[in-house]
């Protein structure tokens, strides 16, 4: 039997700089690579004002955030993250209320937060109880996700599981750091929905329609279509922000310091780029780049 060849390892750089001029725009995720939550990261958002201002090129955020972008760019000043470190912003809010409006006038029973009640405003969806008189479950996370976990929801997500109602996740992420800690996302509650024999809709990272939501936007910003070849993916998630630009062919520089940092440094806390390769090849995946953190 034929052997598969192995994914080169990436390759490691000191900055962006490096590799800025090769690229027309930028796709880059926020949490995990511009702040995590609690406050921004200087170098970083320095780092994307260098790009657009030496190269010409926009950055498009592209975000897993469950709410649309109009409604995200508040936290984004509350965290400091300057106007000038982006040119246009998508996020699966936006994607997912395309496919909340296909599903209108349904009832949708919604899971998470009252912060991510903006996702529904203009969808035309109407609020079930639970999942007892739903046409469909909306999960955009875990109602207190500071202390809940997917298990908290096996008794209601198993009764809707065998009542055969879809989930459409409006926040594909499964953790993200918040500070220090590691909290649960939408897609952990997707995942376990899975698990119980559910069925899942997704369209934030790494599905199609985020990128084409962000492929719009780069056109827009430019006044002209990008190829694919022209642009950067920067990201930290292995199953979202990686794999989503490998579906799309679209080069990626690997944030190791995000969530899988623990995978990604040796014991000296250094980062090699057979250690990344391993990290990417054992979910079958691969990054043209990789740096701790992002910086110029």
């Amino acid at each position: 039997m034929a052997m598969t060849a192995k994914p080169n390892p990436p390759a490691i750089i000191s900055g962006l700089s490096e590799v800025a001029h090769l690229y027309d725009a930028i796709f880059c995720d926020v949490w995990g690579v511009i702040h995590n939550g609690r406050e921004s990261f200087s170098e970083a958002c320095a780092a994307l004002s260098r790009y657009q201002s030496e190269t010409g090129g926009p950055v498009v955020l592209v975000s897993n955030s469950p709410r649309p972008s109009e409604d995200v760019k508040a936290q984004l000043h509350a965290l400091l993250v300057p106007d000038h470190a982006w040119s246009g912003f998508v996020t699966s809010g936006d994607a997912t209320q395309a496919e909340l409006k296909r599903r209108a006038p349904g009832a949708a029973w919604a899971i998470g937060p009252e912060r991510d009640r903006t996702l529904y405003e203009g969808c035309g969806v109407r609020f079930a109880k639970g999942p007892e008189d739903a046409d469909f479950i909306c999960a955009t996370g875990m109602v207190n996700d500071e202390v809940e976990t997917p298990e908290d929801y096996r008794a209601v997500l198993s009764l809707a599981a065998a009542r055969g109602l879809t989930m459409v996740c409006a926040n594909p992420d499964i953790i993200v750091q918040r500070g220090e800690k590691l909290i649960y996302c939408g897609g952990a509650l997707a995942q376990f929905y899975e698990t119980l024999g559910g069925q899942v809709v997704m369209a934030g990272k790494p599905h199609a329609p985020i990128y084409e939501l962000a492929l719009e936007e780069t056109a827009r910003l430019l006044d002209k279509p990008v190829e694919r070849t022209r642009i950067l993916a920067i990201g930290d998630g292995l199953p979202t922000d990686v794999t989503g630009a490998n579906r799309q062919g679209i080069d990626c520089l690997f944030v190791a310091a995000g969530i899988h940092a623990q995978d990604a440094f040796d014991e000296a806390g250094e980062l090699h780029a057979a250690r990344v390769g391993d990290l990417l090849a054992s979910a079958g995946l691969q990054a043209a780049y990789a740096l701790p953190r992002l910086v110029w």
